[in-house]
């Protein structure tokens, strides 16, 4: 894998996660991008698909309150990068699949879904014969590409296919829309189930994040 394959695959995420976010558009640095989220807990964040030490201690040692950095790169090669004022968050994994024309499949015996799209991002919403949340997931479009997002099952739900039915459902609405492929950044728990749904591992991702304090 070339750093320029990574890049255009980070710029994809980018583009379908800001969408699915409301952030604003991605502004081009050096080093990457700049992208303005607007929330108190991530003001703005910084991502890098190729990180180089250089850039990264300069952005740690300016950066407000409330940053976050996106380092595609292992945690501990750019953890010590960084300032103790910087926490480590969640690892992440860029992961992509080419979007095939298959069905989702039924939902299980007593779960009912429900699909809707607004605003260029596919919504997910599986319930449990009570009405209750069982597992949610949405996904954001960005010309051919989906950006899944946002994939959580309800703890008393697990380990029922719920995730893997919001995952296929997600993808076959992005497909339905005119997407052919699929990035994400998935978390540690997520990264084995969309390994078994066929995403492709291109590179782990360090979230740091400066405190608010």
């Amino acid at each position: 894998m070339s750093e320029e394959q990574l890049t255009g695959w980070v710029k994809q995420w980018i583009d379908g996660w800001i969408v699915s976010r409301g952030a604003a558009d991605p502004v081009v640095e050096p080093w990457g991008w700049t992208v303005a989220v607007g929330v108190s807990k991530e003001v703005a964040r910084h991502v890098l698909p190729v990180p180089a030490e250089a850039d990264v201690r300069k952005l740690a040692d300016a950066a407000p309150p409330a940053t976050w950095l996106k380092l595609f790169a292992p945690d501990e090669v750019v953890r010590p990068w960084a300032g103790d004022e910087w926490e480590m968050g969640v690892a992440g994994f860029l992961m992509t699949l080419p979007l095939a024309p298959a069905s989702p499949g039924p939902a299980p015996a007593g779960y009912t879904v429900t699909t809707w799209c607004r605003g260029g991002v596919v919504k997910v919403l599986v319930r449990s014969g009570d009405g209750r949340l069982a597992a949610r997931g949405q996904a954001g479009l960005a010309g051919p590409v989906a950006v899944p997002d946002q994939i959580e099952t309800a703890p008393d739900q697990r380990r029922r296919g719920l995730g893997a039915l919001v995952m296929r459902t997600l993808q076959h609405a992005a497909r339905e829309a005119g997407a052919r492929d699929g990035v994400l950044v998935g978390t540690p728990d997520g990264k084995a189930l969309y390994e078994a749904l066929g995403w492709t591992l291109r590179s782990p991702m360090a979230s740091l994040a400066r405190r608010a304090d």
